[in-house]
Parts: C-alpha cells; sequence; structure tokens
C-alpha cells in the first residue's frame, strides 16, 4: 500500500512513463523553434548581464562602448560559424567535449567535458540569480532578503520540470521566450529610432575621449581598457555552445535544425547585445544600486508613456524570466555531457541511464543540487559567478576551437574550403584564448580560483573513477580470455524446454565471462536444474537513444548474444531457449520478464551474477549498480527465488 502510495505521488509529480518505441524520436525531438526557446536562450539571455559587466568595466571610458559593440557583434558570429562547423562534423553532440577528446586526445577532452559540467552548473546557477536580481529590480531594498530563497524554489522548480522531460518543460517556458523577444525588440528599436539625433554627440564624444585619453594614458593605457571591458563582457557569449551540445533532441535532419538554431541565436544575440551596448551611453544611463542597467533603460525610455511603468516592468519581468528560461540549458545539455562521459567511464555509468521519462534523471538531480550548493555559497552574486561562469566557458571554447583547427589542418588535402575553415577557427581560439586569460588574470582573487579549484577537482574525480574503471575491465578481460573460447564437448540437446521442470531463468547483459560464468557456477551449483532461459534487458540510455536505427541495432545485438547463451547451454546438455525486452530501468524490466515466465514455468530459478571485490570501498556501490540486488528485493517479494552468483575481480 505504501509503495502504491509512493508511486502515485511521483506519477502525479513527474508523468506517466513514456514507451520506447521509434515514434518516441519524433514525438520528443524539437524543431529549430523549440530548440531556440530551450537551447538559444541561454546565449540570448546573456545579454541581461554580458553588456552590463562590459559597460561597468569601462568606467569613465564609455566612448569606447561603440568598438565594444562592434567587437560583440564580431564575436558572436566568429564563435557561432565556428560551433556551425562543429553541428556538421559531430551531429552525435557532446559539443566541446567531443571535439576535444577526438582531435585532441583523452587529457584535453576531460578537461573540456569537466570545464563543461561546471559551465553548466553556472549557468543554472547565474541565470537563476540574474532572475531573481531582474525581479527583484522593482521591489524595495528591505525585500531583497527574500531573493535567494525565492532563487533557490525557482531551481527546485526546475529540478521537476525537467525530470518531467525537455520537450514538456521548454513548452510550458516557450511563452515566456516570446514575451521577452517582442519586448525587447521595441525596447531597443524605440532607444534607437527616440535617440537618433544623439548619435553625432555619441560620435563626437567618442574623438574627444579618446583623444584625451591618448594624449594622458597613451595608446597601451586605451588599448588595456578596451581589452579588459571587452573580456569582462565575455558571458555575453557564454551559451553559443548549447545547441551543438544538444543535438541529441533535435528534429530530423538533425544537422539542418542545429544550424538553423545556431542561426536564429546567433542573430538575435547579437542585435540585442550590440544594441544594448550602443544604448547605454546613447540614452545616458548611469548604474544605480538595487538595479540592472536594463532595469535602469527601460524607466528612461517609457517613463514619459501613458502605461509607462507597466511597460517597464514587462519588459524586465520578461528579462528575469527569460534567464529562468536559459537555466533550462544547463538541465538540458549539462546531463547529456555528463552521459557521454559516463558512456567512456569518467563518470559512474548509472549517469547514462534515462529514466521512464526518457529524461536523464541522475543528471539533472545532480546538476540542479550542485547549482544550489554555488547559489548559497555566492549569496547569489551574479557578478562573482559570471566571472566562474566565463572562465570555464571559455576553457572549452579553446580546446574547441584548437581541436577543429586541427581537424581541418587534417583535411586540408580533401576539403577545397579547408583554409577558410582554419582560418575562422583560428581567429575565434585567438578570441577565446584572450578573454580566458585576461578574466583569469583580473578576477582570481575575486572568484577566478574557486572555478578552476572546482574544476581542478572535478577532473581529478574523472581520473579516478577511470582508473577504477580500467582496473576492473582488465579483471574481466582475463574472465572473458578464460570461458569465451572455453571448448564444449558432447551431443547438442536439442529438445524443447519443458515448463513441467525445474528451470533456470539466468538474466545476463550480453555475450561475455561474467554471464558464462553465471551460467557455469548455476550448472555446478544446482544441478536439480533441467531448463535454462536466458533473459536479458536492451537497455534504452543515453548511448543508443540516438534514434530508431540504434533502437533496430541493439535488439538485434541483443538477440545474437541471447542466441550464442542458448547456444553454449544445449552444447553443455541443457534444454535452453531466451527472452528478451527493452527499457530505460533493468530492474523493472527484468522484474516484469521474470514473472511472466513464472507463469509459464512455474518451477523457475532465478539466477544473475554480481561482481565481487575482495575489499569493499565506500564508492564501490556508486561506481557499480546494485541491480543484482534490487532484482533479487522484487522477484522475493514476489515469492520468486533468486540467487546471486559472486564473480570475484582483483582491483
Amino acid at each position: 500500500m505504501e509503495e502504491d502510495r509512493r508511486k502515485g505521488i511521483k506519477r502525479r509529480l513527474f508523468g506517466e512513463p513514456k514507451p520506447v518505441t521509434a515514434a518516441v524520436f519524433h514525438k520528443i525531438s524539437l524543431i529549430p523553434v523549440l530548440a531556440w526557446i530551450g537551447l538559444g536562450a541561454d546565449g540570448l539571455s546573456s545579454s541581461a548581464y554580458g553588456p552590463e559587466e562590459a559597460f561597468k568595466a569601462l568606467g569613465s571610458h564609455a566612448y569606447l562602448s561603440l568598438v565594444i559593440a562592434g567587437m560583440m557583434v564580431f564575436t558572436v558570429f566568429v564563435i557561432s560559424y565556428a560551433y556551425t562547423r562543429i553541428i556538421e562534423h559531430f551531429p552525435y553532440g557532446g559539443g566541446g567535449y567531443i571535439v576535444a577528446s577526438r582531435m585532441l586526445g583523452e587529457k584535453p577532452g576531460v578537461a573540456s567535458g569537466s570545464a563543461l559540467l561546471v559551465d553548466y552548473v553556472l549557468t543554472i546557477t547565474v541565470s537563476i540569480a540574474s532572475c531573481a536580481d531582474a525581479v527583484w529590480s522593482f521591489l524595495p531594498l528591505r525585500y531583497h532578503e527574500f531573493k535567494l530563497p525565492f532563487a533557490a524554489l525557482l531551481i527546485v522548480f526546475l529540478i521537476v520540470l525537467n525530470i518531467r522531460g525537455v520537450k514538456e518543460s521548454i513548452a510550458v517556458l516557450a511563452p515566456i521566450f516570446f514575451t521577452f523577444i517582442i519586448t525587447h525588440a521595441l525596447l531597443l528599436l524605440d532607444g534607437l529610432y527616440t535617440h537618433s539625433d544623439r548619435f553625432g554627440a555619441l560620435i563626437h564624444g567618442f574623438r574627444s575621449g579618446l583623444s584625451a585619453d591618448l594624449s594622458t594614458i597613451g595608446a597601451t593605457g586605451v588599448l588595456a581598457i578596451l581589452l579588459r571591458a571587452y573580456s569582462l563582457g565575455g558571458g555575453t557569449y557564454t551559451g553559443i555552445e548549447a545547441v551543438s551540445n544538444g543535438l541529441q533532441i533535435m528534429r530530423e535532419p538533425r544537422v539542418q535544425t542545429g544550424k538553423r538554431t545556431m542561426a536564429y541565436m546567433a542573430v538575435s544575440l547579437a542585435f540585442t547585445a550590440g544594441v544594448l551596448f550602443v544604448s547605454y551611453p546613447l540614452v545616458g544611463i548611469a548604474p544605480v544600486e538595487g538595479r540592472t542597467l536594463n532595469a535602469v533603460l527601460a524607466d528612461a525610455l517609457y517613463g514619459d508613456w501613458t502605461g509607462g511603468p507597466l511597460i517597464s516592468f514587462i519588459t524586465i519581468f520578461s528579462e528575469g524570466a527569460l534567464l529562468l528560461v536559459a537555466a533550462q540549458t544547463g538541465f538540458v545539455d549539462g546531463p547529456r555531457v555528463m552521459a557521454n562521459m559516463a558512456v567512456d567511464s569518467w563518470f559512474p555509468h548509472r549517469f547514462s541511464a534515462l529514466s521512464e521519462r526518457l529524461s536523464m534523471q541522475n543528471g539533472v538531480v545532480l546538476m540542479g543540487v550542485s547549482a544550489l550548493v554555488l547559489l548559497f555559497y555566492t549569496n547569489g552574486s551574479v557578478s562573482a559567478l559570471v566571472v566562474m561562469y566565463s572562465i570555464n566557458v571559455f576553457l572549452t571554447f579553446s580546446l574547441s576551437q584548437l581541436g577543429m583547427a586541427r581537424l581541418f589542418i587534417q583535411r586540408r588535402s580533401s576539403d577545397p574550403h579547408w583554409l577558410r575553415h582554419l582560418s575562422v577557427h583560428a581567429v575565434g581560439f585567438v578570441l577565446c584564448v584572450t578573454i580566458l586569460l585576461v578574466t583569469s588574470y583580473e578576477k582570481f582573487m575575486e572568484g577566478g580560483w574557486v572555478t578552476l579549484l572546482i574544476t581542478s577537482v572535478v577532473i581529478a574525480g574523472c581520473y579516478t573513477i577511470k582508473s577504477h574503471y580500467r582496473k576492473v575491465e582488465k579483471g574481466t578481460a582475463q574472465l572473458d580470455e578464460m570461458l569465451m573460447n572455453m571448448p564444449v564437448f558432447g551431443p547438442v540437446n536439442s529438445e524443447p524446454v519443458n515448463p513441467k521442470e525445474p528451470t533456470a531463468v539466468i538474466l545476463v547483459s550480453g555475450y561475455n565471462g561474467f554471464g558464462i560464468h553465471t551460467l557455469l557456477s548455476t550448472a555446478t551449483n544446482f544441478p536439480q536444474m533441467k531448463n535454462i532461459i536466458f533473459v536479458s534487458i536492451a537497455v534504452i540510455d543515453s548511448g543508443t537513444f540516438k534514434g530508431a536505427e540504434e533502437l533496430d541495432r541493439l535488439e538485434a545485438s541483443v538477440k545474437e548474444s541471447l542466441g550464442k547463451y542458448a547456444t553454449l547451454a544445449r552444447k553443455l546438455g541443457f534444454p535452453a531457449d531466451y527472452r528478451m525486452d527493452k527499457g530505460t530501468d533493468v530492474v523493472e524490466s527484468a522484474e516484469k520478464a521474470c514473472k511472466a515466465l513464472a507463469s509459464e514455468f512455474p518451477r523457475i530459478m532465478v539466477f544473475t551474477g554480481q561482481l565481487t571485490f575482495r575489499l569493499e570501498k565506500f564508492y564501490h556501490k556508486m561506481l557499480h549498480n546494485e541491480t543484482a540486488f534490487a532484482i533479487q528485493r522484487r522477484l522475493q517479494w514476489s515469492g520468486i527465488t533468486t540467487v546471486i552468483l559472486p564473480i570475484r575481480v582483483r582491483v
């Protein structure tokens, strides 16, 4: 009864399970507009804090904003073009992690992946903190003590929303996105139109300011101010990589969908960030305590309008709400990067698993909890978070540009346009490394060291996990070598399985020494078993959930392995057969299959193997699933005898 109640609450909170069928790929995939909302919102929302940080860094040298605006637009298009090439050449997603791993090697790959993971945690944190700042811009300072709890509740809300599924969460947030687009287009166009007469004064101010600075601090000083402001505004570009990381969730043809989404994001971000940066000095606004620059700009432009305060509120509220949508990117792409690393054994393998809602539940929860920790650690300070955010983003950007540059150098004999592509990635690499170095130097003591420390800890953790998995693989490889080529003599038993006889149901995963060991242990220790039926679950995880073709290949591979087991058992003298099912949860699928067999074979006993180590360490349960024990608990509760056979591995 208690279990049914828990399941009922879970269903209401997260929704009913989704069937794993070929049609599901079409239903949950995103068309370009939805991908622009779910992934492009991260890039577009950075206009809420990136330009502001750069403008504040200019200080009294605001005349340089014209130059910074041009540099921002140029950088957006260079990085976007570079990531469009990544979409073409790495169409299964993974972005910077996959590029660095494939083109630069294992060490740059894990550095890029770790930086990306920390980056996506910070995407969530900085977006939510900025959202709270924007909303609280319209409240008196005495209410600001409630801003942090409000931000924490928003993160919890997004955790629940993303466990329900990506498409569902984006559909809920779509109206917010389009409200932002409409209100900010009105804000920016109004600013340019109503203050067009000030362009002459702005250009004159640029000339006079530049002349004065050249005579006092010199060209080197001007360049240093320009470079510092440009680099500290690096948060403007932080969401550009999101599209290439999330290709798996896009509608076929994926590459065309991804490129179109990237174009939408690049144009919208370049226009919004560039015009905002020009509007600040054009309208003549200055920072105000407790308010964002965009809120001050909206008040200045709409102050004389009928209903101006309401329009200003809607504009800035939509900006804050868009930042909520942008946090969604961290929940969409972060778990996918984590899953790619889990498939490569840098992260616990369970992070590649899909939930019954076909979402990466483990990754979503870890990203959300980590974001909450950083939110409280920084007390929701956007300035501190943007610094931490930008450093990791540009570490990944730099490695991605370097990897793509190497790709086109390798293809110079086969790609007639290799030099053009190489030049773009070379320029992108220089820009990204410049921003990375300047930001790290300028802000190292203001939070930069924290993100570098966190990333280093994640990298060290990845190497520790990888080292353990390699030792286990070495041990299981020895088992494979001993058992997979084992000679078997004697007549083959071709009799059909008899439902009236004692039947051993052996749970296996792939044809390997692990499964053969379980078969031999069963035959040796339980001679009363007359039939053997092998059961395997085609596990749908992030590595296989890429299209209907992948599912077909997975099913064919599982059936082939089961056929080999059945053949081996018959050679050992047993009537044998096999059953298979597919699903995202091994425990539930195996329980279902075994219960079905119990109704067909009343005298069954279920057998499964479990890795056993000489010394159990605290991290073994985290790195190796407890599937065997979970299945045993469920089946024994249902009255089905289940035996776990130990398989020793020296690590």
